[in-house]
């Protein structure tokens, strides 16, 4: 059933309100070369955009799959590409339609549809320069849901006064989530999360090597961390952004509401 019939069923009062907002709910998924089902709607329903996991994907189906996305909604994210899959993509769309991560791992191409900006603030800090594409993954993901990001990369507890020069900027910047990413023993969102009155994610990353190789030691580090953070699994970058960002929206649509509030209030005594 698509959109118009079901808006003409309401109309005729053949369904009521509540079924009608439940079937527009499971609305929105376009089929791309028997080789994925795109759900277009999941923005509108769940708060955070359908992306394209490029690993597994062969160019042309990242193509044709981004290509099917743009046409929906005018904008599609793409993780975790390699090296090929970037430049298939630079080659098809060219860079004015391209926003990039550092090392082209994570993708946004449009068609010019711009952001629309909730007001939500996210921080993604980093340990260390290998944990700055997981990073990235998370910072992308948060800006296409609306929200500003500030980026500290290259803090982490080995060198801890680099991160203390940049608790001043955090705190002026005001972020209403942050993320932390962090390999080897995984130690920095516990410092951050114990200086900082927001939401702090842990987001493990696979460096590091030895008995807690592959991200192993960062991830039971944060689970075990004694001060209160969420953590998110091994190099699950849009999750911890996606996360960042539902809080960092859902905390401005909250300030939103109370500013109109005493807006109205003092239009009122006026």
């Amino acid at each position: 059933m698509n959109l118009k019939n079901l808006l003409q069923k309401y109309k005729n009062g053949e369904i009521g309100i509540d079924d009608t907002q439940a079937r527009i709910r499971s609305l929105g998924y376009v089929p791309v070369c028997d080789v994925a089902n795109i759900d277009t709607f999941r923005k509108h329903r769940t708060g955070i955009m359908e992306a394209v996991l490029a690993e597994g994907k062969t160019p042309e189906d990242i193509l044709e799959i981004s290509k099917a996305q743009i046409g929906a909604t005018g904008r599609v994210l793409i993780t975790r590409l390699n090296e090929d899959q970037s430049s298939c993509l630079e080659n098809e769309f060219g860079s004015e339609r391209i926003d990039w991560g550092i090392h082209h791992r994570t993708a946004a191409v449009h068609d010019g549809t711009n952001i629309v900006k909730t007001g939500g603030v996210v921080a993604i800090i980093s340990a260390g320069t290998a944990d700055i594409d997981v990073a990235e993954e998370a910072r992308m993901t948060a800006a296409e849901m609306g929200c500003e990001t500030v980026k500290i990369y290259d803090v982490g507890v080995a060198g801890l006064h680099r991160l203390l020069n940049e608790v001043k900027n955090l705190e002026s910047d005001r972020p209403d989530a942050v993320v932390v990413a962090a390999g080897r023993e995984g130690t920095l969102p516990t410092v951050v999360s114990s200086l900082f009155d927001v939401p702090v994610i842990g987001l493990p990353v696979s460096t590091g090597y030895g008995i807690g190789e592959k991200g192993e030691a960062a991830l039971y580090s944060m689970l075990q961390s004694c001060s209160v953070l969420s953590v998110v699994n091994i190099d699950a970058g849009f999750v911890a952004g996606s996360f960042a960002g539902r809080i960092a929206n859902t905390v401005a649509a909250a300030r939103e509401q109370t500013n109109s509030v005493v807006i109205e209030n003092q239009q009122g005594r006026s």
